[in-house]
């Protein structure tokens, strides 16, 4: 694993990330509390991890998977008492928003500037730029259009599907290209 100690950072409830050795998180990332980052992850510059809202005693994870790449300036975070996860081969590109209760399954790509709050996004969904997902559970292979907002199963309904091949390829093109970051940035030991 690739970072210094100021980027790795308790909570206030006691809890230290825990982050595995082949992952890379840039020196200027900020990971907060009980965070558990799976191998080969990429996480960028700017990016911030923290789950430390306490309730009942104990603060609840965010999980991120196998070869998912959290870009730079992703905010994660999650309410007292509920998590987030993220499932494998995903992307949060740069500047993306997933706040908890929230899960994103695997090979999803929530597109640079969009928002993700109190929902569940099935595998292989595609959130495009700036679109605001919320309350809401997507459908596996669901394409969500730039901008747009869904707020209601009947906005969830109208997206379901239709990820098309370019998406696709977009989406592989990128896990690619974070994989190989995550494996050759200077200083990686």
């Amino acid at each position: 694993m690739n970072t210094n100690a100021s980027s790795l950072r308790f909570n206030p409830n006691g809890d230290c990330p825990q982050v595995d050795k082949t992952a890379y998180i840039d020196p200027s990332a900020q990971i907060i509390g009980n965070v558990r980052i799976g191998p080969q992850v990429y996480v960028g510059p700017n990016a911030v991890i923290r789950a430390d809202e306490i309730k009942d005693g104990s603060v609840s994870p965010i999980k991120i998977g196998p070869r998912t790449n959290i870009q730079d300036g992703v905010i994660i975070h999650a309410l007292g008492g509920t998590s987030v996860t993220i499932g494998s081969h995903s992307t949060c590109a740069h500047g993306s928003i997933i706040h908890g209760p929230c899960y994103i399954g695997d090979n999803c790509f929530v597109g640079f500037g969009a928002k993700v709050f109190n929902a569940s996004v099935a595998n292989g969904t595609y959130i495009g730029t700036a679109a605001v997902v919320q309350g809401v559970s997507i459908p596996d292979q669901s394409s969500i259009p730039p901008a747009a907002a869904v707020l209601s199963d009947a906005d969830a309904s109208k997206y379901a599907g239709a990820v098309s091949p370019d998406q696709r390829a977009f989406m592989d093109e990128v896990i690619a290209a974070n994989l190989h970051l995550a494996k050759t940035y200077p200083g990686r030991s």
